[in-house]
């Protein structure tokens, strides 16, 4: 066998490799079996971390540029958001996107099989870390959502590979196809609850999807039925917040049940987590073993440390954002805001960092592209 990289020593070779960008991972592994055999191995993904290679980014489901058209005039225009989404043309086509927030770098995917290539109207989006011999391969996981021509909802589930750059069919959602449910990535499974079905009955049923195994697994119902939960992962357990059942049809409550994978239970949470009437939609949880869980409410972006703990406000969202479409939390105490001055305006997006022990925050706005500017419906937050 030959060397990683000719005329270098291997311990060089091996630092060369871990600088590879996380969106060049999928060409790297073609070039060699070599390549391939390292670029793979548990111990590539535990020297990118030791290193602080590993790179915080964001997944996103977001809008396609809308395509240009000729006036009467003969002059090239392009339709808003909102036009599009009239028409029925490109806002009802969605892609994948990865924004690492940091640098202010985007990168999309390729489009899903299918000749359409395009996500699921309201899909939701996981990522998960592989285990064993799979140890630090990332996947993402895209579930159910509605057909894009059809608008009918979906059981369907796809799942892209950062190694191969590759996206693969997933076994189909059991049980009814449920539309707007909970969704979030808790160890190396992807778990759903609540939600409607095609009748619009709110549903108490949850599942658990493990990618590797490509099964899922029913799960004990929760308590109360949640049409249009959130889903977060708070302190190893699965979190579903508000929602509402089905005779009080966009009445949030504001309280939440965990699910414990360890004991396979459900446990409500403290009574009251949000507000009766907020609309849990901006949730999002810091990732670590952290508690801390963000919001955006009246303008204000506050957090909560625990459970138990009161509601603190963070900083004041700028003008231009406060039509929220995503908040997501990102290491080191930084939070990202995508969203518009109003309703089908272009996304902007906004990186806050808490300074610790000073109780100030400060917002820096990342670049987006036009070609990016679109309206993020799901998100998800992930290290490569």
């Amino acid at each position: 066998m030959g060397d990683l990289i000719p005329g270098l020593p291997e311990e060089v070779a091996r630092e060369c490799l871990v600088r590879v960008g996380f969106d060049q991972l999928p060409v790297v592994r073609r070039i060699s079996r070599q390549w391939k055999s390292e670029v793979e191995s548990p111990d590539y993904h535990r020297l990118r971390r030791a290193e602080g290679l590993a790179r915080p980014v964001l997944a996103l489901a977001l809008a396609q540029p809308a395509a240009p058209v000729a006036d009467d005039a003969g002059l090239t225009q392009k339709h808003s958001s909102a036009e599009a989404g009239s028409t029925g043309g490109p806002a009802n086509s969605y892609r994948m996107v990865l924004l690492d927030p940091v640098e202010g770098r985007w990168a999309p995917l390729p489009g899903l099989p299918g000749p359409a290539g395009s996500l699921p109207l309201f899909c939701q989006v996981a990522a998960v870390d592989g285990g064993g011999a799979q140890r630090g391969r990332k996947r993402l996981v895209v579930v159910g959502g509605w057909d894009p021509e059809t608008w009918a909802p979906m059981d369907a589930v796809f799942v892209y590979d950062f190694l191969t750059g590759t996206w693969r069919r997933g076994a189909p959602m059991p049980g009814p196809r449920r539309s707007f449910f909970a969704c979030a990535a808790v160890g190396g499974a992807v778990y759903v609850a609540g939600g409607h079905d095609e009748e619009k009955n709110a549903l108490r049923s949850a599942l658990a999807y493990d990618p590797e195994a490509d099964a899922w697994a029913e799960l004990p119902d929760m308590a109360e039925e949640r049409d249009e939960p959130r889903g977060l992962c708070v302190g190893g357990r699965f979190l579903v917040v508000g929602g509402y059942p089905t005779q009080a049809q966009g009445r949030f409550v504001g309280s939440a049940e965990a699910f414990d994978p360890a004991t396979s239970t459900w446990a409500p949470v403290q009574e009251g987590l949000l507000e009766d009437g907020a609309c849990p939609r901006t949730c999002c949880a810091a990732p670590g073993t952290t508690d801390r869980v963000y919001m955006l409410r009246d303008g204000h972006l506050v957090a909560r440390d625990g459970t138990a703990a009161p509601w603190r406000p963070v900083a004041q969202v700028p003008e231009d954002a406060r039509t929220a479409a995503s908040v997501a939390a990102i290491p080191d105490g930084r939070v990202v805001v995508i969203g518009s001055g109003c309703h089908g305006g272009d996304q902007t997006v906004y990186v806050l960092r808490e300074e610790a022990g000073k109780g100030a925050a400060s917002w820096a706005r990342a670049p987006a592209p036009p070609e990016f500017s679109g309206h993020v419906q799901a998100s998800c937050f992930l290290e490569i």
